[in-house]
């Protein structure tokens, strides 16, 4: 068993919740953004790294605009498979909702002198880095930076570099909210669910 994935394992019933256990992710790296109905509307953003995703919750989902800081939250790694994972979690388990693959892509370091996996995985640790996403509905320059002085480790703000693909009038959130893996919305998935399971 995957040590970095016990705390992911330790909050879930993974017989009940359908989620995945953990596997190969296909290709590498990897990023995924997941939009997730749970107790909250959220983002969940997520990167191929070290063996595992590393996973932060944007509540209000990452923006086009140049600059424009959004909170995202660090919670527990998860592993790779879950970038294929769009389904609901049944509303006892923890994270219980429905979930979307809103994004998904590859990515790569923009920090000078970082150009290695590990180069990056010391960068998340030292709380600020730079990425490339190249996804179907965000490409373009990000940057990641722990909060200092905030209530918690895990409070960090995720924002777009001004470059290319920079465009403030562009708003996918809101204009392209369905998912990119199978065309569906959150209800449709959750009705997809719903059917499967009276089927079962």
């Amino acid at each position: 068993m995957n040590r970095k994935l016990a705390d992911y394992r330790s909050k879930r019933n993974l017989e009940k919740s359908g989620e995945p256990r953990g596997g190969s992710s296909g290709r590498k790296p990897a990023f995924v953004i997941q939009k997730h109905d749970a107790s909250n509307l959220h983002y969940d953003f997520r990167l191929e790294l070290g063996g595992v995703l590393k996973s932060w919750a944007v509540p209000k989902g990452l923006s086009t605009a140049a600059g424009e800081k959004r909170l995202a939250v660090r919670t527990e790694d998860h592993p790779l498979d879950y970038q294929n994972f769009e389904g609901r979690i049944p509303e006892r388990q923890y994270g219980g909702g429905t979930v979307m693959i809103w994004d998904c892509g590859t990515f790569s370091p923009l920090d000078k002198g970082c150009d290695s996996e590990k180069d990056l995985l010391e960068r998340l640790e030292d709380g600020s880095f730079k990425i490339w996403l190249r996804g179907e509905k965000l490409q373009g320059g990000y940057a990641m930076a722990r909060m200092e002085n905030a209530d918690s480790e895990a409070q960090w703000l995720i924002f777009k570099l001004d470059d290319r693909a920079a465009d403030g009038r562009r708003n996918p959130v809101s204009s392209e909210p369905d998912s990119v893996r199978s065309g569906r919305s959150l209800g449709e998935i959750a009705e997809d669910e719903s059917a499967g399971e009276s089927r079962g």
